[in-house]
């Protein structure tokens, strides 16, 4: 998967979870730019990717994401494990 094809995938998912019509992301994206996405609601994200996605983060790797460029690399490194 490219980096276009994640971030997609991403927003479905953003929309799904933050119950929104439509979300915006792009690689700067960070949560501070979303209404809604807080504590709570990045776990819920962060789980339905896994789900979605087939994966599964280390928790360490997760408190380091600071942005959604972070979170598809993340991702990508997990898809080639």
């Amino acid at each position: 998967m490219d980096t276009e094809q994640t971030i997609n995938q991403l927003t479905k998912i953003f929309t799904q979870v933050l119950e929104r019509d439509s979300i915006e992301l792009n690689l700067n994206t960070t949560a501070n730019d979303i209404d809604g996405w807080d504590s709570i609601t990045h776990m819920m994200i962060i789980n339905e990717v896994e789900n979605e996605l087939n994966i599964k983060f280390k928790l360490l790797d997760l408190m380091n994401l600071e942005n959604i460029s972070d979170l598809v690399t993340l991702i990508h490194s997990e898809q080639k494990n």
